[in-house]
């Protein structure tokens, strides 16, 4: 077994079809047929149903690709860690964040790496909280930071930065809107802007209303923050949002209100994998967040 098919056979079992995982791998799609072949030769078995041009992975097959992915992510790891111990501060970090944390948040921590370690390179990989964890327990990304952290899952280490509250936004016209500060009771007859079911940001907010019992009437729903602030500025609803996605100015047509009841919060961090160790380059830009975020909260507060 070569290093090529399974680099092959992994790259055609994500697409599910022989041109496009070529043209990808910049190879003619005869070498790529050839190189499955052989491979399915050695094992003796099939490991895709053939349909026209496209291609399924059997049942088999789906279990040989969970295996040669966590088989290359080792051998990945391998050489990263050879590159990074020769030298830590020209490695490369893959990183997750959500929404949430796009804009003030991610940007700053890495802009402050790079003053210090410029040469460090980064991917980032924005995604949905649940999938972000998921992410760091395979080993498609390095770390991530996420609100709230997951203290408790068996998968992933939690380390928290420091804790945040939620507001309400409301549009400027909202009979509330010149208030110092709300209960979440008094928004329970308005029309609620929320993230689609399974976000993590929605479980916060329905939580917060359930301890008043009511629940929410969600009429819109928006992928991310700025989806859900612009619904807000067009006077589509309401919403509750974390203090940290607000920009210095707040979108037209918007006000942000402070809650009494219930105190919404949730805690930001950032999560590493339990099971595997950080590669140099990738503890040297952990280290720095513990460091980045214990001086930000002492400025915060």
């Amino acid at each position: 077994m070569e290093l090529r098919q399974i680099q092959y056979f992994i790259e055609v079992a994500k697409r599910e079809h022989m041109t496009e995982a070529a043209l990808h791998l910049h190879v003619a799609q005869s070498a790529v047929s050839r190189q499955i072949y052989n491979l399915e030769q050695e094992l003796g078995v099939n490991l895709f149903i053939r349909e026209g041009r496209n291609v399924k992975l059997t049942p088999i097959g789906r279990m040989f690709l969970a295996h040669m992915e966590h088989a290359m992510t080792i051998f990945d790891n391998a050489q990263r860690e050879i590159e990074e111990h020769m030298d830590p501060e020209k490695g490369t970090i893959r990183v997750g964040f959500p929404s949430s944390l796009a804009t003030r948040t991610m940007p700053a921590a890495i802009s402050a790496f790079r003053e210090r370690y410029p040469n460090v390179k980064f991917h980032l990989k924005q995604g949905a909280y649940y999938y972000l964890i998921d992410a760091v327990a395979r080993g498609e990304i390095d770390m991530a930071l996420l609100g709230p952290v997951p203290m408790k899952d068996k998968r992933v280490k939690g380390s928290i930065f420091f804790t945040e509250n939620h507001v309400a936004m409301l549009p400027v016209n909202h009979p509330l809107a010149g208030e110092k500060e709300i209960s979440l009771n008094q928004l329970k007859d308005d029309s609620f802007i929320l993230f689609p079911e399974g976000y993590i940001l929605r479980e916060i907010t329905m939580t917060a209303c359930k301890q008043l019992n009511f629940e929410p009437h969600v009429d819109f729903e928006g992928e991310d923050i700025d989806a859900i602030k612009g619904l807000v500025s067009a006077g589509l609803g309401v919403t509750i949002i974390p203090e940290i996605t607000i920009n210095e100015t707040l979108p037209r047509g918007t006000v942000i209100i402070p809650l009494t009841e219930p105190e919404v919060t949730r805690t930001v961090g950032v999560i590493i994998p339990r099971e595997r160790q950080l590669l140099p380059t990738q503890k040297l830009f952990y280290l720095f967040l513990m460091e980045f975020f214990t001086r930000y909260d002492r400025f915060s507060k």
